[in-house]
């Protein structure tokens, strides 16, 4: 009876498997697909990169994953820096100082990110940052969840090294450096994926932001293939394969920490 269970079981998660597969394969089949068609044909399916090739040669696409790679590779450096310093500080920090900071940055976990939209526009536009790289990276360096993220996981490591660190005479900058962000591997990690995923993949801030063509991210050049009447799938799809190997490569260098930094981060508080 449980060796039948056990199929049971089994058969379902690849079925959903499955259908969680498919919208990728299918995007993957079009791409390769002659231009003009808007469905996959094995009569015109075609093992060849030229989609990928033209993609790269028109519309710029290739400025926009520069772009892309950017705003995201700075994000992700941001968030891993400032927000694991300011996490520390929280969690080493006076209690009674840390505690409403820290229940603060909880506080806007709540807030819908859509809402801030336009007071942040506004600033952007005080600062004259408006179609520049900074409007792209300043405002999204520092998150909320972030900074939980990495409060917590502190929260959960022993201070016994940190003591011993203060004995030798180190600063509170020496123990973050050589003590806190080494044992901190999985929790950035975690951080590293979210931050950079949460970059990659924004469409509505950078359409926002950016007014000239060589300003524009691979999510708003991606629509570039589409008008008003028609809409140019292999390249499109061939597109999205594209801006989909980097989340990819990405969350296999650091899945190996992912679920640990998961599990072990907001248990403790």
């Amino acid at each position: 009876m449980k060796s039948i269970y056990k199929w049971l079981i089994t058969l379902f998660l690849i079925v959903i498997l499955i259908v969680m597969i498919f919208p990728m394969l299918y995007m993957l089949l079009l791409s390769f697909q002659k231009p003009g068609t808007f469905a996959v044909s094995l009569n015109d399916f075609s093992l060849t990169l030229k989609n990928y090739a033209t993609v790269f040669k028109s519309n710029n696409f290739g400025r926009y994953f520069f772009n892309s790679t950017l705003i995201a590779v700075l994000t992700t450096l941001g968030n891993m820096l400032l927000c694991a310093m300011i996490g520390y500080g929280l969690s080493r920090g006076p209690r009674k100082i840390t505690w409403p900071l820290f229940m603060l940055a909880v506080a806007m976990l709540m807030i819908p990110a859509h809402v801030l939209i336009l007071p942040i526009f506004q600033m952007m536009i005080k600062l004259r940052w408006f179609d520049t790289y900074w409007a792209l990276i300043v405002p999204w360096l520092v998150s909320p969840f972030a900074i939980f993220l990495m409060k917590q996981y502190i929260d959960g490591l022993p201070t016994d090294l940190e003591d011993a660190a203060r004995v030798d005479g180190a600063s509170d900058w020496t123990i973050f450096i050589k003590v806190i962000l080494p044992l901190s591997k999985p929790a950035l990690a975690t951080l590293t994926i979210f931050a950079f995923m949460g970059s990659w993949k924004d469409f509505l801030w950078p359409l926002i932001v950016t007014n000239r063509v060589d300003m524009r991210t691979v999510e708003v050049g991606i629509a570039s293939f589409s008008n008003l009447y028609t809409t140019d799938w292999p390249h499109q799809m061939a597109a999205a394969v594209v801006v989909m190997l980097p989340i990819i490569i990405v969350f296999m260098f650091a899945q190996k920490y992912f679920v640990k930094g998961i599990t072990m981060t907001g248990i403790k508080g």
